[in-house]
């Protein structure tokens, strides 16, 4: 069964197979280990914060006696649609491809420590007919908490100028908003006069995603505000990000919301029991 979101205190069940569509959040809380991350071997103690998704990318997990870890681990399609597609997360996924280790203080491994333990007691509560929008709310606290000290965190690793500018004029692309209609990966190779090749091994490379799920993820989040906004028709909708057909943009939304776009604007409607 796919699990949403898992709450442990297990170290070396951090990079379980069945954990490999989420994003890690896990804390040391005492002692100290060590694990491999994109053939690189990284040492964790008291108050340090690792960020992977997924998780199965951790490799090697050796802990110390007397470690003491927890973690929280959600669905990362979930956790990125809680997020705008301008937001400081997709560029801080570059950061977390080079170094996914932060070093928290005490208050702020207090603060991410309250987070993981309010949603570890609210997934018991799948029943609640809110469930996924309050687990989001929350999931959305702890994401906020951890921008703070990653925001402040001095990279430790670059990469060339050519491939740090590359992946920074992408993401800025993306930025304007130019993939409400555009989400070719040939165009913005074109834009930024590289090869399709070349911009998606570059991509890769530097933030462990592919240029198509940054394309997809500040499209959805366009396709979202246009949807919430009653004044517009599906047809309007379609015509508007350049989908040649209804059924194209129908099937589009049903990949990426879950839902056909009517159906998606059926469940913004109150529900009552």
């Amino acid at each position: 069964m796919k699990i949403d979101f898992l709450y442990s205190t297990d170290f070396l069940a951090m990079n379980a197979p069945e954990l490999g569509h989420t994003c890690m959040h896990l804390l040391c809380r005492a002692g100290e280990g060590s694990f491999v991350f994109n053939e690189r071997c990284y040492h964790i103690v008291k108050n340090d914060l690792v960020v992977i998704p997924p998780p199965n990318r951790a490799k090697n997990l050796a802990a110390a006696p007397g470690m003491e870890v927890e973690w929280f681990a959600a669905d990362n399609k979930f956790l990125q649609s809680l997020l705008p597609s301008n937001n400081y997360s997709i560029g801080g996924a570059v950061s977390l491809n080079q170094n996914p280790v932060i070093k928290l203080n005490d208050r702020q491994a207090d603060i991410l420590t309250a987070d993981f333990r309010r949603l570890r007691e609210r997934t018991e509560d799948r029943d609640l007919l809110f469930y996924r929008e309050l687990m989001g709310s929350l999931c959305l606290t702890m994401m906020y908490d951890i921008f703070e000290p990653h925001a402040q965190r001095d990279p430790t690793e670059t990469h060339s100028d050519r491939t740090a500018y590359i992946v920074k004029q992408f993401l800025a692309l993306l930025d304007t908003g130019i993939c409400c209609t555009e989400r070719e990966v040939r165009y913005y190779a074109g834009r930024l006069n590289v090869s399709p090749k070349y911009l998606s091994a570059t991509v890769k490379r530097v933030t462990g995603h592919s240029v198509s799920s940054f394309i997809d993820r500040a499209t959805v989040s366009i396709l979202k505000k246009k949807l919430n906004d009653e004044r517009l028709s599906l047809t309007q909708i379609a015509d508007q990000m350049n989908f040649n057909t209804l059924s194209y943009f129908s099937r589009y939304c049903t990949k990426h919301l879950g839902l056909s776009p009517s159906d998606y604007r059926r469940s913004l409607q109150p529900r009552y029991k």
